[in-house]
């Protein structure tokens, strides 16, 4: 019962965890669970598209009611799903252009159930709803959000969604990256630079592509650990 409120969006919780629990359920096991919620998904952002099939038009919805949803397809294309090391050169041709034709919809579902090379497309896309799915995917490696911790191609909430991620950033390579990104907020990557080591630091103090008050404050840091590590002279505070 709980399970199914949630992925029609009905729990009394935020907005904000209404989000969270539907990503979530979205690759859920349990396919009609799994539908149900990115439907929700769907209808809970106004510039997301319904997945109608081009050329037809959308039924109108009620005076006063929410826009209906167009059943979510059952299946994706197989270049979207097929194991990276199982991709010709002809998939990977094709994989764009599909993805392209894709609604949001499906590109959600793309995001959660796709391949390393169909994340990595979607990862960019403008729809906030499409790159947030590429995150909550369970097929993500480190190395994979290391790759998009460090990528100057994603969109700033991207970054910050990855930097609100504990599991995340538990990697230390995933930190790391964030923090010599360029297009990373500052906000985000100042609390970061005292779990850098020694080395990191340096290469961060040195690192042109970074703004001026990250290298500031590594080049503080560095010194302040020096002196720390100077011996004590006797009567000496």
């Amino acid at each position: 019962m709980i399970l199914r409120k949630g992925a029609e969006g009905s729990l009394p919780v935020s907005d904000e965890e209404r989000t969270e629990i539907l990503y979530l359920l979205a690759s859920a096991m349990e396919p009609a669970l799994r539908e149900r919620a990115i439907q929700t998904l769907a209808s809970l952002a106004p510039d997301l598209p319904t997945a109608a099939p081009e050329g037809e038009s959308q039924s109108p919805s009620s005076p006063g009611g929410p826009p209906p949803v167009s059943p979510a397809p059952t299946e994706v294309p197989d270049e979207v799903t097929k194991d990276d090391n199982q991709l010709t050169a002809k998939d990977r041709e094709t994989l764009i252009q599909k993805i392209n034709r894709m609604s949001a919809v499906e590109k959600i579902k793309a995001a959660l159930t796709g391949n390393l090379e169909t994340r990595m497309a979607l990862v960019r896309d403008s729809n906030k709803l499409v790159s947030r799915a590429v995150l909550q995917s369970p097929k993500l490696s480190d190395t994979e959000i290391e790759g998009y911790a460090a990528a100057k191609n994603v969109s700033e909430e991207v970054l910050r969604l990855i930097a609100l991620n504990r599991k995340f950033m538990k990697a230390y390579v995933v930190m790391r990256a964030l923090v010599n990104n360029p297009r990373a907020p500052i906000d985000i990557t100042i609390p970061l630079i005292a779990r850098l080591n020694e080395r990191d630091l340096k290469g961060l103090a040195l690192n042109r592509n970074v703004p001026e008050v990250l290298r500031s404050m590594a080049t503080k840091l560095i010194k302040q650990r020096e002196e720390a590590l100077k011996p004590k002279l006797p009567g000496k505070h």
